[in-house]
Formats: C-alpha cells, structure tokens, sequence
C-alpha cells in the first residue's frame, strides 16, 4: 500500500510532510479549488513523485505544468476523454484519471480508459471535484470488474481508520494501491496537520499494510 497526500500549498508544509515519506504529493493546479498551488515547490526527496491535479485543462496548461513543476504524473478530475489521456502519456507521466463515485457506480465508463491510464482513482461524487471531505460507499468495489490498481479518495481520515482497516482485509481492495488523503488532515485549506498523518501512518504501519 502507497500513501499520497494532496493538495499541498505552502512550501514549509511541503517540506515537513515530505520528512513523513509519502510516496506520492499531490499538487492542485485548478483556480477554483482553496488548495490551489501559487508557489513554488521546493526540492523534496526523489523517492517522492509529484502529481499534478487537474481538472478540464487544456493539454498546453498541463503540459506547462509538467515542465515547471517536474511533474512525475497527472490526475485528472474532469472529463478528461481516452484520447486526451493517451495524448498526454506521450509526456511520460503517470496519467491517472479520476472518476466520482456515491452509492453506486456504472464500471462500464472505465472500459476505455484501460489502455490510456497506468491508475484509476475513485473520489466522492459531491459539490467539488475533489476534496469533498467525507467517504463514498466502498462497498461498490464488489463489483469492480477492472485488473487495473486503483488509487481510494474521498474523505479517508483518522475517523475512518477501523472501517478503512475492514476494508482493506476484505477481497474488493485487492487492488486498491495507494490511499489518497487530503481535507481530513488539514489545520486549513492546503495545510497538513503532521500529527494526524503520522500517527495515521503507524496504524497502517503496524497492521502491516505498509512499511
């Protein structure tokens, strides 16, 4: 299991969560959301890879993104097509497409997805395109037809431990790689509690789903 934490905006908070060694940190390049990124990022250690979040951008914004920032991969939160996802591997960048999920969800949209993305990723269908605070129905995986590893958002946070851990014995999360975690962590918008994500860290740690 792999931890992304996103929606890094200040460059102190870059650095003191990077000491934690995520694997992932995202970066949220859409005007609209208050994790919006505004400065610089700093250097952070290689074994961290740098996701860009988008949403609807065009593949010029994106791409220009790609090459400020050193982006090693692009999440995309919009309605991203198979053939925007296909363009933009050809930047060499983990390309992982977003899609929104409640109470239930039509796997059948993934199908032409599959050869264009390395990751789907699964996010709370709400108001916002991300970052909506509260979980969806992780029941739905049941069903998950794909062998492509999946990325779970929405709402994970430390209330969320026991019914995350459940979750992960059971045979639907086989192949949920990476726990993506954002607003439950937060002092404020973009601003990571290191205390929270720590001590969220060893439960995980110490139930063996990660190092």
């Amino acid at each position: 299991m792999k931890l992304k934490i996103c929606g890094m905006k200040s460059e102190n908070n870059i650095l003191d969560v990077a000491e934690i060694q995520p694997d992932y940190l995202g970066f949220i390049f859409y005007e609209k959301s208050p994790r919006f990124l505004n400065t610089e990022i700093p250097e952070i250690p290689e074994s961290i890879e740098k996701i860009g979040v988008f949403v609807n951008a065009s593949l010029n914004y994106i791409v220009d993104k790609i090459e400020t920032y050193n982006l090693q991969g692009v999440q995309l939160h919009g309605n991203e097509s198979p053939e925007f996802c296909e363009q933009l591997k050809e930047y060499d960048v983990i390309v992982i497409k977003v899609f929104s999920v409640k109470n239930q969800f039509d796997f059948s949209v993934l199908e032409a997805y599959e050869d264009v993305c390395k990751y789907f990723l699964f996010d709370t269908k709400g108001k916002e395109p991300g970052g909506n605070g509260y979980p969806f129905n992780w029941n739905v995986f049941k069903k998950y037809p794909s062998k492509k590893p999946y990325f779970l958002s929405g709402g994970i946070g430390p209330d969320e431990i026991d019914a995350l851990l459940l979750f992960l014995k059971r045979p639907e999360s086989d192949l949920c790689c990476t726990l993506d975690l954002n607003s439950k962590f937060e002092n404020s918008p973009g601003i990571k509690d290191l205390r929270k994500l720590k001590e969220f860290k060893h439960q995980l740690a110490i139930n063996n789903y990660i190092r």
